[in-house]
């Protein structure tokens, strides 16, 4: 019987939680740039009695990523494919955020899109930052983010260091992309019968969650959580009980949608009750 692989890339609390929740009865593909992270993951992993393998990856690199791709598919059947990596505003500057949030979802989903299984599933976790109408873009906009090749994507007048000079913007611009990307490359992962959703969680509380609000956006977060219908933050273990159900078999006709968890956020924010700065 051919091994089933499912492929975690990002080995934060995130992709732990839906590891943990997905990875049993199948060998586990652990990838991240971080190496300290991606040890200390599989340590958490193989404890509770998973049978995970680790591959270091560069998400924003289409030779890294494709390496990745070929070792999945040297395990086994690649049966789920999971990205959580990305980086937040106060991380890295906008040219960083656009390769790793922008461009590095695109090389997934291509790539990953070349090996996975029939009846197989994919998620990217996206973000709640896509939704907010931080980035207006017109129509044509939208169109190019969805379909021009990966390899042209950072050449578009959209992405153009004159016009994305703010990290929290071109967080924002990535995550809207990433739904447009997800979308249209739901077209070409069920010409193989595969499908492929995006979730865009709120405020979770994970290590990057933590650096987020101690920056220079904490009254901002405060004020969503408590303008919120939920009131709180989420947790890692509720975004995987959504993959769970994107990833299974009662999903089967959901493809090349976004599913947002936030507790209420957008809903406040398109309400009146949270006002943006800037």
């Amino acid at each position: 019987m051919s091994t089933e692989v499912l492929v975690i890339i990002g080995a934060g609390g995130i992709g732990q939680a839906i590891a943990r929740r997905q990875g049993s009865g199948k060998t586990v593909l652990l990838a991240d740039y971080n190496e300290t992270a991606l040890a200390s993951a599989t340590t958490a992993l193989e404890a509770a009695g998973h049978t995970v393998t680790t591959h270091p990856v560069d998400v924003a690199s289409r030779e890294s990523v494709n390496t990745l791709a070929t070792a999945a598919a040297e395990l086994g059947e690649v049966v789920q494919v999971v990205h959580t990596a990305g980086l937040s505003p106060v991380q890295a500057s906008p040219d960083a955020i656009l390769a790793v949030d922008l461009v590095g979802v695109a090389l997934v989903l291509e790539e990953f899109g070349a090996v996975i299984a029939a009846g197989g599933a994919g998620i990217v976790i996206s973000s709640m930052a896509g939704h907010m109408g931080m980035v207006p873009l017109t129509t044509e906009q939208e169109r190019q983010l969805a379909h021009t090749p990966t390899d042209e994507l950072l050449a578009l007048e959209a992405l153009a260091p004159d016009r994305v000079q703010d990290s929290g913007y071109a967080y924002a611009l990535s995550k809207r992309a990433n739904h447009l990307r997800v979308q249209a490359a739901a077209v070409a992962w069920g010409e193989r019968g595969a499908r492929v959703n995006s979730i865009s969680p709120g405020i979770i509380f994970t290590p990057l969650a933590q650096d987020e609000m101690s920056g220079p956006g904490a009254a901002g977060y405060r004020a969503m959580i408590e303008a919120s219908a939920a009131g709180r933050v989420g947790t890692a273990d509720e975004i995987a009980t959504a993959a769970a159900y994107l990833l299974g078999t009662d999903a089967q006709f959901v493809t090349g949608s976004d599913l947002l968890i936030d507790g209420g956020v957008i809903a406040a924010l398109r309400a009146g009750r949270i006002q943006l700065a800037g």
